[in-house]
C-alpha cells in the first residue's frame, strides 16, 4: 500500500502538485478564518478552476456579489477595491459562464473606476496586483458583461499608455495586445540568465514576475526556458515562496497568490 502511494507520489506533476496543497489551503482558510480572502479564495481558487477543480463554498461566495461586502476581514491589512476585483476575476473562471453574476460583479467594480480610466491600486506583487493589472482584469469583467463601451474604452487607453518601466508593466501591455513590439522586446531583454524575469531587467528572478511574463508571451524558447525555472523553484510541498514587494518578505497571502500564478502560467502555456 505504502509502495503504491509514494509511485503516485513521485509520478505527480509539478501541477498536480501546487494543486494539492491549493485546494487545503483554500479551503483551510474560510475554516479557519471565518472569512474569503483575495489570496485563497480569488487567485487561489482561480487556478483550481483551470484545472477543472473547486471549491463548492468559495463557488457559492465568488456567485453571489452582492454578498461580498459583508466579508470579514482586518481593515488594517484588507484593501476592499482590490478585493473586488479579484473576486470578479476569478468568477470568470468558474465553468459555465454565470453571465447574472459577472454582470453584478461588473457593476460592483465598474463603480472603482477612476476619471484617468484606470482602477489604482498600489503595489504590484501576486495580491497587490498594481494599478495596470489590476485595470486589465478590471476591463475584462466589464467586457465580459457588456454594455460597459465606454468605460472599456477608457481603461484599453489606459493601458495601452503605460510606460514600460517594469516587467509587470509590460506583461499587462502584451497581455492586452499580442502585438505590442516594445513590450514583447522590452521582457524578452529582460529575461534573466537563469531563464526567469524579476522586477525590473536584471533583477534576480521571481516566481510571480516570472509566471506573469510567461502568459504575456504565450510560447518560444523564452517561455519555455522560464517553465523550466518555475519547476526547479517549486518547494517540496508543492508551493513556490512568495513573491514581495520588497524581495524577500515573509507573506503567506503572497505565497499563495505567487504559487497561484506559477499555476496558471505553467497550465496556460503547456502545449503552446
Amino acid at each position: 500500500m505504502f509502495a503504491a502511494v509514494l509511485l503516485v507520489a513521485l509520478q505527480a506533476t509539478p501541477v498536480d502538485r501546487a494543486i494539492s496543497y491549493l485546494a487545503e489551503e483554500v479551503a483551510k482558510w474560510r475554516r479557519d478564518n471565518g472569512c474569503f480572502s483575495c489570496h485563497n479564495n480569488g487567485d487561489a481558487a482561480r487556478a483550481l478552476y483551470a484545472v477543472g477543480r473547486e471549491d463548492k463554498e468559495t463557488t457559492a461566495w465568488l456567485t453571489n456579489p452582492s454578498i461580498w461586502a459583508t466579508n470579514r476581514g482586518d481593515p488594517v491589512v484588507s484593501d476592499k477595491k482590490l478585493a473586488r476585483v479579484q473576486f470578479a476575476n476569478a468568477l470568470l473562471a468558474i465553468p459555465p459562464k454565470n453571465q447574472k453574476a459577472i454582470c453584478e460583479a461588473a457593476a460592483i467594480v465598474a463603480k472603482d473606476q477612476s476619471a484617468n480610466g484606470a482602477w489604482e491600486i498600489d503595489g504590484g506583487s501576486p495580491v497587490t496586483y498594481g494599478t495596470p493589472l489590476a485595470t486589465y482584469f478590471s476591463r475584462g469583467v466589464l467586457q465580459a458583461c457588456g454594455g460597459y463601451t465606454a468605460q472599456v474604452e477608457a481603461a484599453l487607453k489606459f493601458i495601452r499608455s503605460v510606460p514600460l518601466a517594469n516587467v509587470a508593466d509590460a506583461a499587462v501591455r502584451l497581455l492586452e495586445n499580442s502585438e505590442d513590439a516594445a513590450a514583447r522586446s522590452y521582457l524578452l531583454t529582460a529575461q534573466t540568465s537563469d531563464g526567469g524575469w524579476g522586477q525590473y531587467p536584471k533583477t534576480p528572478a521571481e516566481p510571480f514576475d516570472t509566471a506573469l511574463a510567461m502568459l504575456a508571451l504565450r510560447r518560444g524558447e523564452a517561455v519555455e526556458r522560464g517553465r523550466a525555472l518555475l519547476i526547479k523553484l517549486q518547494r517540496g510541498d508543492g508551493a513556490w515562496d512568495g513573491t514581495t514587494r520588497p524581495p524577500g518578505a515573509q507573506s503567506y497571502a503572497q505565497h499563495v497568490s505567487t504559487t497561484a500564478w506559477a499555476v496558471l502560467a505553467l497550465v496556460g502555456t503547456a502545449g503552446r
